[in-house]
């Protein structure tokens, strides 16, 4: 193990900066050259990769998004396009790769070790945190403190003004990032993909339990929720409920940026070092998990095939929280 190579792909999240730093100190650390390929696989494909070295990742740790850049890329998802990529980790004398993103970022890396038998390790970013294998991924905790702190500024302007907001927040296919920052920012409900919503439930809880205690509050709404995102709840609520002044924010990708938070510094740390640590002992098609504070191997094909679940004991907690 002479070289390894390290990317980012798809969504950039906070900490991956971090994750990079540590790659590249712990291949220094141990006698191994390393590079960096620029737009995750696009770069791959094109070429984009430069030699990194202590100094190149000085001052990162505390700055949100990617060093790397990242993209999405479909010519990589094309036989011709993954061979090209090949010859550009030959060409550079790469040996193995740590690669930082989420389930497509790791599904690519997946097929394409399987084709040419290039080592990949994952390191799992998103701020959705729905990657089976880890308590959490590198992003989440940062993004969960964002929402909870524009929850703040939003129950200021809803308690002035006796307003009803319904606030979208990322989520397409998970609700994880809704349903934490949920619960830290006193939402007085949440409405996430895996939970099938009843809108007769949600008019029922307005009608008798909400407007008898309180004259304004918050409803969170992750984007792929099933009875559409928070427009379209709001305003099926406004049209049934005239007396209450209904506002909508969506949060949109300020919840991708901004400085990491000391959590995801430090997991993204842990993880980066034991990425490389798993190269050189021989692992290959993995990802660096977090399980109860621990780092483990979680084989990609889990990682990206199983499903993971939302804790049911947090959704029934929000619900006594709001009695």
């Amino acid at each position: 193990m002479k070289r390894i190579a390290v990317f980012t792909s798809g969504g950039d999240a906070p900490g991956m900066n971090a994750a990079i730093r540590a790659v590249v100190r712990a291949c220094i650390y141990n006698q191994i050259e390393v590079y960096g390929i620029m737009r995750g696989y696009q770069g791959m494909i094109e070429g984009s990769i430069k030699q990194l070295t202590s100094r190149d990742v000085g001052g990162i740790i505390q700055r949100g998004g990617t060093i790397l850049k990242s993209a999405r890329s479909k010519d990589f998802m094309h036989p011709d396009g993954r061979k090209k990529a090949y010859d550009n980790l030959k060409e550079h004398g790469i040996d193995a790769v740590v690669a930082i993103g989420g389930n497509g970022t790791f599904t690519g890396a997946n097929v394409f070790s399987e084709e040419f038998d290039i080592p990949f390790v994952g390191i799992p970013g998103t701020i959705d945190n729905d990657l089976f294998g880890t308590d959490y991924t590198i992003g989440y905790d940062t993004a969960v403190n964002t929402v909870m702190r524009a929850l703040d500024n939003i129950r200021d302007t809803a308690s002035a003004h006796n307003r009803l907001f319904f606030v979208e927040v990322m989520g397409r296919d998970a609700g994880f990032l809704a349903l934490r920052s949920g619960i830290s920012g006193g939402a007085e409900a949440v409405l996430i993909p895996e939970v099938k919503t009843h809108l007769e439930d949600l008019h029922l809880y307005l009608e008798t339990g909400f407007k008898k205690q309180k004259s304004s509050g918050i409803i969170i709404v992750a984007e792929g929720e099933t009875e559409g995102g928070a427009y379209d709840i709001a305003r099926k609520v406004r049209d049934d409920f005239k007396d209450y002044e209904v506002r909508v924010t969506v949060l949109g990708h300020i919840q991708r940026g901004g400085s990491p938070s000391a959590f995801d510094r430090v997991t993204a740390s842990k993880m980066g070092v034991s990425a490389v640590e798993a190269l050189i002992k021989g692992s290959k098609n993995v990802m660096m998990g977090l399980e109860c504070g621990n780092i483990k191997e979680v084989a990609f094909v889990k990682a990206i095939k199983e499903h993971k679940h939302i804790d049911r004991k947090l959704y029934d907690l929000l619900t006594i929280l709001n009695y």
